[in-house]
């Protein structure tokens, strides 16, 4: 089992659903699996940085994806990362329609709602991956 897993989101700049995405990524290490649970910048990854590389191939990671172009988890998978799981914000959202976020600089309340539930979501995949729970 892994002893930490890195929530990795895609930068998905300017996309209301990749800000859920950051959002919940956000509640997950530092509220709700602060222990097992970091991050990392996804362009650390692009640009080949040695520390961030040696903690995904070391570490399981969830990718966490705005769109279907799906950045986030390719860059894990090409950067030889051990992938546990892959989430897409829109799938979720398709769940709970009367979610939609506001906007980019802020979700909202509906953006902050559905964050919660993708955040509880990646919470129990952490688990599973460390084999851990609350």
């Amino acid at each position: 089992m892994a002893k930490k897993v890195y929530v990795i989101p895609c930068s998905g700049i300017g996309k209301a659903a990749a800000s859920v995405g950051r959002e919940a990524m956000y509640r997950v290490v530092e509220e709700l699996r602060p222990e097992v649970a970091d991050t990392l910048c996804l362009s650390l990854l692009v640009m080949g940085d040695e520390e961030a590389l040696e903690k995904i191939r070391k570490n399981y990671c969830i990718s966490v994806d705005g769109c279907g172009k799906d950045c986030a988890r390719k860059n894990i998978e090409l950067s030889g990362g051990r992938l546990a799981s892959s989430r897409r914000v829109h799938d979720v959202l398709k769940k709970h329609r009367d979610l939609q976020p506001e906007g980019v600089r802020d979700i909202g309340e509906n953006g902050r709602k559905l964050a919660g539930l993708l955040a509880d979501e990646l919470a129990a995949e952490v688990d599973a991956a460390t084999g851990g729970g609350e």
